[in-house]
């Protein structure tokens, strides 16, 4: 794993695309239980290098109910976007992750880690990469959450942008939200 890791730290496969230069960021054990699988880093995680380090991943921690000791543990929860490097910005916000990532390197990941309980699909890019026969729209994906369970919860990005997502759908945090807490329980990480 951490051979594999460093390979893609070191990948420069999109490099004349990225306005900011290569940092792919990753974060993945052989012992990881629940694999995240988001967009692309954005300009703050980028500066940083800890995924999910912005209000985007407070909010994603909020929905899990998990403290960033459990999220940042490699043990308990992988973090491997669809696109490892930040796109660039277009016009409504960041630009699609780059599409060489996915088919490089998420089926050698998860290939090493074999204690994957639960994948989250955040967002339309994780879940028209993984889900072929999902709804047309990520609304009815979500609503549709049961028929790709036990693996896979299709989830919104959790951005503020998308606010006023879950404001036309209440029933996300009402029953979404509890169902998703009761998944993640199930996996046992905080044990």
């Amino acid at each position: 794993m951490q051979s594999l890791l460093g390979q893609i730290r070191q990948c420069r496969v999109c490099e004349a695309y990225l306005p900011l230069g290569p940092r792919p960021v990753v974060q993945a054990s052989s012992q990881s239980r629940i694999l995240i699988i988001g967009q692309a880093p954005g300009s703050k995680v980028h500066k940083t290098g800890i995924p999910w380090n912005d209000p985007s991943g407070d909010e994603l921690r909020r929905w899990l109910n998990i403290d960033r000791n459990i999220f940042y543990n490699p043990e308990m929860i992988a973090i491997v976007p669809m696109g490892f490097c930040y796109p660039g910005r277009g016009r409504s916000g960041d630009l699609p992750p780059r599409p060489e990532c996915a088919p490089l390197w998420h089926a050698p990941l998860m290939a090493l880690m074999p204690n994957l309980e639960l994948i989250l699909l955040i967002g339309q890019y994780a879940q028209n990469y993984y889900l072929k026969d999902k709804p047309k729209t990520l609304t009815e994906t979500v609503r549709n959450r049961q028929d790709y369970l036990p693996k896979y919860f299709p989830l919104p990005h959790p951005s503020p942008r998308n606010r006023y997502w879950r404001i036309q759908n209440p029933w996300f945090e009402a029953e979404v939200i509890p169902e998703l807490r009761q998944c993640v329980r199930a996996c046992r990480i905080n044990s």
